[in-house]
């Protein structure tokens, strides 16, 4: 094989990882998944790499065996969310690529294929989520009553955050403005006094916003040694809880309770 072949296979590789690792990282997969992952690509396919991943870039470069540079490149990360489908697919294709030998045209194909799965419908992910706001309203001990206003809410607030985020809003704002609905519903719930325990209600019709998975990432980040990557998904974490502190904090101003 020729230096031209090499340098256009190493330039093929390279730019399926880079897609791959800014598709794991946008997934919600923490920063040493993403590591591990990439470098047992590159190993099946027979390359060495050297990886440096932060929470908007990744740059790569490509090492031959023979040590020779043959990729190095950055591509940027689009804005972080949740899909898990995303990540076990991208790791179930990882280690095909280390048992069954996968080529990089193979490689390609199964990206694309996961990329282009289509999404929960939207009243689907509206509705079971909102079950999943009345049923902490149920654990922290609301009647049916709570339930129904915590249910109501969290739809409500989750509808309005999913709009806010398709017209463009800053992402802490989309969050402000879910909590303050979601709260206004279930704290106009406790202001009339609606149902025995309406408290309850208002406690969980945010519970749907909490940043879990930035805040795991962060901890198994900071674990890892990924210092600078652990802070920063930290005060994301952190930002976004005190988006939802200051919708409810003006619930509170509003209806004086």
């Amino acid at each position: 094989m020729n230096m031209k072949t090499l340098k256009e296979d190493a330039q093929s590789t390279g730019n399926l990882l880079l897609e791959i690792g800014a598709l794991l990282m946008s997934s919600g997969a923490s920063t040493h998944r993403t590591r591990v992952t990439l470098e047992r690509i590159a190993r099946g396919l027979g390359y060495g790499i050297e990886l440096l991943i932060t929470q908007r870039a990744l740059m790569l470069t490509i090492i031959e065996k023979d040590q020779q540079h043959f990729f190095s490149r950055m591509k940027r990360i689009s804005p972080h969310g949740v899909n898990f489908r995303m990540v076990s697919g991208i790791s179930h294709l990882s280690w095909n690529v280390m048992e069954e030998n996968w080529t990089v045209v193979q490689i390609w194909e199964e990206v694309k294929r996961l990329k282009s799965l289509p999404h929960y419908p939207r009243l689907v992910v509206l509705g079971l989520v909102g079950l999943a706001g009345s049923a902490f309203c149920n654990i922290f001990g609301g009647g049916f009553v709570e339930m129904t206003v915590a249910f109501i809410a969290t739809v409500a607030g989750l509808f309005i955050r999913q709009e806010a985020l398709r017209v463009k809003f800053n992402p802490y704002l989309c969050i402000f403005f879910a909590a303050f609905t979601a709260s206004f519903i279930a704290g106009l719930a406790e202001h009339f006094k609606l149902g025995a325990e309406p408290d309850k209600a208002f406690a969980t019709s945010v519970l749907f916003l909490v940043p879990g998975v930035p805040l795991i990432n962060s901890v198994t980040d900071l674990m890892d040694g990924n210092i600078q990557n652990g802070m920063v998904r930290a005060m994301n974490g952190l930002l976004i809880s005190f988006s939802i502190a200051m919708g409810l904090f003006s619930v509170k101003m509003i209806l004086n309770f």
